[in-house]
């Protein structure tokens, strides 16, 4: 799934670099400003993060919310840190300005897009990383190496997934609920679904669309799941490359969209 040879630290760096993405954004939502300096330092070049805003005019349960997936994102780099000890990357250069805007412009949403200007857009951003992080651990669960399951490596790992997948479903479910509400003036499920479909030609489809349920016997979409067995998606940290880079279809690819000079660490570039 992954170069051969691939080791459990570069699987657990390669998880790092996403979990200071996800803190970053979800830090910047819920206070206006980003990850400590004792959580960010490490082996690789260091980067800077451009953008992010504190999101304002929020009822008291929403700003719970940002704050509880906040605080989840900002322990799991600790968590991750702490299991990689001196062979921890530092946090790379990231971008949440210019990601969005061409997200969503190769997406069909719009020119631009602030995913801080009101809770539904956080919940579209939101989405486009919680579903990402659900396949990412799933896929890497088959590379972690014996010693690092008897280790705790995979529990880690394991568990680190089980809380994307409560933020995942809250999003979905949100963002569903939402729509059954506000009806036809309600855009941002129809975004989410746009940068499902964009995530799934880029990233090799695993993809299921928020829709509206209609009977009892409508498949839920609030699970992104195959439909045979309802087991969660995975993707290999390749496809993780491609949307996170936002390419698709090209090898040696090593940087672009939130990562402006790629990852820290041994799973960088693209392979196909």
């Amino acid at each position: 799934m992954s170069a051969p040879g691939v080791t459990d630290n570069d699987i657990l760096n390669f998880a790092l670099n996403l979990e200071y993405l996800e803190a970053e954004f979800y830090l910047h939502a819920a206070t206006g400003t980003g990850l400590a300096s004792s959580d960010i330092g490490g082996t690789g070049t260091a980067g800077s993060v451009t953008g992010g805003a504190q999101v304002t005019g929020l009822t008291t349960a929403q700003q719970n919310i940002i704050n509880e997936i906040a605080y989840d994102e900002q322990q799991h780099v600790v968590a991750l840190r702490a299991a990689l000890g001196s062979n921890a990357v530092a946090r790379p250069a990231i971008d949440i300005v210019n990601s969005f805007n061409a997200l969503a412009s190769a997406a069909g949403i719009a020119s631009t897009f602030n995913p801080y200007a009101n809770f539904d857009s956080f919940l579209v951003g939101a989405f486009i990383f919680e579903d990402v992080g659900v396949t990412a651990y799933h896929g890497a669960a088959g590379l972690i190496s014996d010693a690092g399951i008897a280790s705790g490596i995979l529990g880690v790992a394991a568990g680190i997934l089980a809380v994307e997948a409560y933020h995942a479903g809250y999003v979905r479910t949100s963002l569903t609920g939402n729509a059954i509400a506000g009806g036809a003036s309600y855009p941002y499920l129809g975004y989410a679904n746009k940068v499902s479909a964009l995530r799934a030609s880029v990233g090799g489809g695993n993809e299921t669309m928020l829709t509206l349920p209609t009977s009892t016997s409508t498949p839920s979409s609030i699970v992104a799941a195959d439909t045979t067995n309802a087991i969660a998606f995975a993707r290999t940290s390749d496809q993780v490359l491609h949307i996170v880079y936002g390419t698709g279809g090209t090898s040696g690819v090593s940087k672009g969209a939130f990562f402006p000079a790629g990852l820290n660490g041994n799973i960088t570039v693209t392979a196909s």
